[in-house]
């Protein structure tokens, strides 16, 4: 089965390639590395959840909209290579967390990408990560992330 159609088979939905939001632009390659610009969980040009993990936000909703980062990263990437089925590895993930300075579970927000790419990917889609909180992101997202990885 290729990539796009696990996607979808596991009940989620490619998108195009978001649009970047100021000076910058999606993604960029170099050899056989892909690396992503941050990527919010926008969908159709828009946040579905606004505010604070730990205040407006739980957990929860704070890993789904990660797995909308990771579909919206990917999509990126595709842009690029032309086919998701290309990438031999996920090398890094790193997850920016909007938060209230006492929380402290970056790492289970964290989660909502990584075990997205785990599904999507199997072994090769287990990597390398950070998790951090930071006092705000655009738009008032609540979580944004970059991904990096190998391709043939």
């Amino acid at each position: 089965m290729d990539i796009e159609s696990k996607i979808n088979a596991l009940g989620w939905t490619l998108p195009p390639t978001p649009k970047a939001l100021a000076a910058y632009i999606p993604a960029v390659r170099s050899g056989n590395t892909i690396f992503t610009s941050g990527q919010l969980p926008l969908v159709n040009g828009n946040l579905g959840v606004t505010g604070k993990v730990g205040y407006e936000v739980s957990i929860e909703e704070a890993q789904n909209q990660a797995r909308t980062c990771i579909l919206n990263a990917l999509a990126c990437i595709k842009g690029e290579i032309g086919s998701l089925d290309k990438i031999k590895r996920v090398l890094k993930l790193g997850v920016f967390v909007s938060s209230n300075p006492h929380f402290t579970e970056h790492h289970l927000v964290a989660n909502g990408a990584s075990e997205t790419l785990e599904k999507i990917f199997s072994d090769a889609g287990r990597h390398v990560r950070f998790a951090v909180g930071v006092a705000s992101l655009p738009l008032d997202a609540c979580v944004e992330l970059e991904l990096m990885v190998e391709f043939e």
